[in-house]
Order: structure tokens, then C-alpha cells, then sequence
């Protein structure tokens, strides 16, 4: 009918392509890893493992790069076209794989933060950043843990997967959040901590200043779009049972 396509036309004019837009954010987030890498390694001294400051640089490098950036890509899967139609198998275990990674990442680094504490003799979990940052390291182990356990299992019964589903993808969004939310505070604290004695102080913003806090916006981005693209409904997998999965499977396979 002419009001239902009136009703489409807009929809269709804001549409963005999700391939050109995977690739910048692909992009992206490379970008924050280089720029985390960069900071550590030309401002905050390199890496070591003899439990200095320079094996606390692991620390941010491996958050970023997995529980922002390979975390963003696990739940992103689900967007890519080639998902909607066929065996669902392969993309459960490359969504399950890549969270998987981002998790081993993400275990690497703490242990390299609580490593550096001891080390140095710093109590360790008193900031708010450790707070928030443990809270969501917890929260991504039993969002992986139920997420294996509810659709990679196979003897896990339906109901069981459709009451589980929006809970999982609305916790997949948080656990994003909260990661972004931990990565800025912590560029924060670090540049609190670093640019004082001895150095040029942080209000007076030098340069290592303006590039971690760049670095901080731009993780905020990432996330943020990240976030947009899993809530955006021309870009969500159809339901398998729906009118448009058919006419998506009969569009894809001829």
C-alpha cells in the first residue's frame, strides 16, 4: 500500500551499508590498539615481565584489544549478511571463539596489573577503577560461561535458548559499556598518577595528555558505535520463524 511505503521510504534513506561501516569501525579499533600501544611503549617506558611499570603497560594494551576491540568484533557477528541464512554452527563458534580471545586477553592483562602492585607493594582493588574493572571482567565470565552453556551445548533445550537470548544480548551491550566506561577511567588514573613530579603536570596538558585522552574518546566512540549497530533493526539476524528471514533466505539463496 502507498502508506506503507510511505512508511519504508525514510528507513531506506537512512539505511547505511553494514560492510563500508564494519570497515571503519574495523578500522577503528585498530586504531586504538596502535594509539594504547604507542602511549606505552614511547611515553610510559615499553614492556617488560620483571613486574616494573613497564609490565604494567601490558595492562591497558590488553584491555583494550580484548575487551573492547575483539570483544566489539564477537558481538558484532551476528550482523555480518552471511549469518542470516544456512548453518547458524559456524558463527556460534566464531562469535564464542572471538569472546573466548577476548577473555584470555583480558585475564593476561590483570595479571599483569596485580603482578606490577605486588611487585611494587601498591595495594591492589582500592580505586574505582579496579572496582569497575573487576565487576566487568566477573560479569563477561558468566555472560560467556551461560552463553557456551545455552547455544553451543546442543542438548540445551529451546526454551531455554529464546528466554535466555535477550538477556544475553542485552548483557553483551553492558559488558560493552563497562569496558569503555574502565578504559577511560584508567587512562584517567594513569595520567593522574604519571604527569606530576618530574614531569609536565596533566592541567597543563602535554602532550602524552592530549594523546591518552584522544585515545580515550576515541575507545568511547568505538563503543558507542558498536553499541548503536547491535540495536539497529534493519542490521538484526531475523527470527528464523519471521516473514522477513523467509523473504531475507529466499533474497540470498534465489
Amino acid at each position: 500500500s502507498l502508506a506503507r511505503r510511505c512508511h519504508h521510504r525514510p528507513t531506506a534513506m537512512l539505511d547505511v551499508p553494514f560492510p563500508p561501516f564494519c570497515a571503519f569501525l574495523g578500522a577503528l579499533g585498530l586504531l586504538c590498539v596502535a594509539m594504547v600501544g604507542t602511549w606505552c611503549q614511547h611515553w610510559r617506558g615499553g614492556f617488560s615481565l620483571d613486574g616494573s611499570s613497564r609490565t604494567f603497560n601490558w595492562h591497558p594494551v590488553l584491555m583494550v584489544t580484548g575487551l573492547v576491540v575483539l570483544y566489539g568484533a564477537a558481538a558484532l557477528v551476528y550482523r555480518i549478511p552471511n549469518t542470516w541464512s544456512g548453518p547458524k554452527l559456524p558463527w556460534k563458534v566464531l562469535h564464542g571463539s572471538l569472546a573466548l580471545g577476548a577473555f584470555v586477553l583480558t585475564v593476561l592483562g590483570l595479571a599483569a596489573v596485580f603482578r606490577f602492585h605486588n611487585a611494587q607493594g601498591t595495594p591492589n582493588m582500592y580505586s574505582l577503577h579496579s572496582w569497575m574493572g573487576l565487576a566487568t571482567v566477573l560479569l563477561f565470565s558468566c555472560q560467556w560461561a551461560a552463553g557456551f552453556g545455552a547455544f553451543l551445548l546442543p542438548w540445551a533445550p529451546t526454551w531455554l535458548r529464546a528466554f535466555y537470548k535477550p538477556i544475553h544480548v542485552f548483557f553483551g551491550s553492558a559488558i560493552l559499556m563497562l569496558s569503555v566506561a574502565s578504559c577511560a577511567s584508567g587512562i584517567n588514573e594513569k595520567l593522574f598518577f604519571s604527569l606530576k613530579n618530574g614531569t609536565t603536570q596533566y592541567k597543563l596538558l602535554p602532550a602524552e595528555a592530549v594523546f591518552a585522552n584522544t585515545l580515550g574518546l576515541l575507545i568511547l566512540i568505538f563503543g558507542v558505535l558498536v553499541v548503536a549497530a547491535l540495536a539497529r533493526p534493519s542490521w538484526k539476524r531475523p527470527d528464523s520463524d519471521s516473514l522477513d528471514s523467509r523473504q531475507v533466505q529466499d533474497a540470498l539463496g534465489g
